[in-house]
């Protein structure tokens, strides 16, 4: 087979990108694929433009590429979910308090977070650190409302009015904890401490199934994947990013096992970036998950998992199949690959995004201005298929494939 053959060039790709736990609207995702598709152009020599949807029920761009040589139309949607993940976000601060504790019990009762630590220490320190954080503040809270409780005290006051001063002392010192609380919450935006605990939350409040809204709004994306399945593009890509990925993984499941990829049609392929896999499959009722990733691993379809070891956020280079103990025999997929992040960034700008831990677990979606075999770009908007550009290429030599959850059921 050469890049001649029409099964390997694309002139015509849909895109489906899948995004992780993230609130907010998906323009978010177009500016970024402009900015830093425009910089990868820049740096690799190619051209790439794109221009907007027209305005429907679905959230997206189109994008005219000439990359090695060949013209490229990519038709991207963003499938959505980012109002559920505003929903299961608690507005109130006890509220996350009360996660906390859930989330943390989950973990540690069902044994996934020794089992996680086992495997990379990187995302389980991520996934501490709101624990942390959120302790540290409110340990703050209620020394300062303590410190006023304290100075209360010191009031050189008799009889009944140190009872009043007493319990004013008390009042003032509640309120400004609660204020304390109040300010961090506000500044949240700098120190995710509440978005990264509400994340951590949505896995564990269900011990590693999915929602039912969830679970619908799957079925719903299922069936834009299929029907771009019956059109004729040349290839249709799904890209899951970060908790993304699991919810790829389950959806092309559902799509191969009722059937709907058509033997004679487009492409289909699945890109999985900066996966957090483990995160959901090693818990106990991830039995729906786990079953997806056995019977995705045996496909004719392409799928490629791309993660970084300089992505603190991600369990890089684990094998999601393997790891999650439900890798069959004949397993095929993933071909797990490092985007090598102090290799495809120059020392100057992977010094200038090293301690940007949420920066850098998107960086798969921008520019390298040193690029090898991974380029967002190309991938999306380029003349081959996925499975093709990668036809020759082995799995990284630090991948990861020991069995490690201690929960292997995949239910019926």
């Amino acid at each position: 087979m050469d890049a001649g053959d029409d099964t390997v060039v694309v002139r015509r790709r849909r895109v489906f990108y899948i995004p992780g736990y993230d609130p907010f609207h998906p323009r978010r995702y177009r500016e970024l694929y402009r900015t830093e598709g425009t910089a990868q152009a820049a740096i690799s020599g190619f051209s790439l433009a794109l221009k907007p949807k027209p305005r429907g029920k679905t959230y997206g761009w189109l994008v005219d590429a000439v990359i090695e040589g060949q013209a490229v139309q990519a038709d991207v949607d963003v499938l959505v979910w980012s109002d559920i993940v505003r929903d299961s976000m608690s507005r109130s601060i006890p509220a996350t308090y009360a996660q906390l504790l859930r989330t943390a019990w989950t973990y540690i009762g069902s044994g996934a977070l020794l089992r996680l630590m086992r495997l990379r220490k990187g995302p389980v320190i991520a996934a501490l650190y709101p624990v942390g954080m959120l302790l540290a503040q409110l340990v703050a809270a209620v020394l300062l409302g303590l410190l006023v409780v304290t100075l209360a005290g010191l009031i050189p006051v008799a009889g009944a009015l140190a009872s009043a001063v007493a319990a004013a002392g008390w009042g003032a010192g509640v309120a400004v904890a609660v204020a304390v609380l109040r300010w961090f919450k506000r500044r949240d935006g700098k120190l995710y401490a509440h978005y990264l605990m509400h994340d951590y939350a949505f896995s564990a409040r269900w011990n590693g199934a999915n929602p039912p809204a969830l679970e619908a709004r799957m079925t719903a994306f299922g069936d834009r994947i299929a029907a771009a399945l019956a059109s004729d593009v040349d290839e249709v890509l799904v890209v899951g990013h970060s908790s993304g990925a699991h919810l790829g993984v389950s959806i092309l499941a559902d799509l191969h096992r009722a059937g709907r990829v058509p033997q004679q049609g487009p492409q289909l392929s699945f890109l999985s970036l900066g996966q957090v896999v483990p995160m959901m499959s090693f818990l106990p009722d991830a039995k729906r998950l786990r079953r997806d990733l056995h019977a995705l691993s045996t496909t004719d379809m392409a799928w490629v998992d791309i993660t970084a070891p300089g992505d603190g956020c991600a369990f890089a280079l684990c094998d999601p199949v393997a790891v999650s103990g439900v890798a069959p025999p004949d397993a095929r997929w993933p071909l797990v690959i490092s985007a090598a992040f102090t290799q495809t960034l120059s020392p100057e700008r992977w010094t200038a995004l090293r301690w940007k831990f949420l920066r850098l677990h998107f960086q798969y979606l921008c520019a390298f201005d040193r690029p090898r075999d991974y380029d967002y770009f190309r991938v999306t908007a380029g003349p081959l298929t996925l499975g093709y550009r990668y036809r020759d290429r082995a799995p990284s030599a630090s991948r990861i494939a020991t069995p490690t959850s201690g929960h292997v059921d995949m239910g019926a």
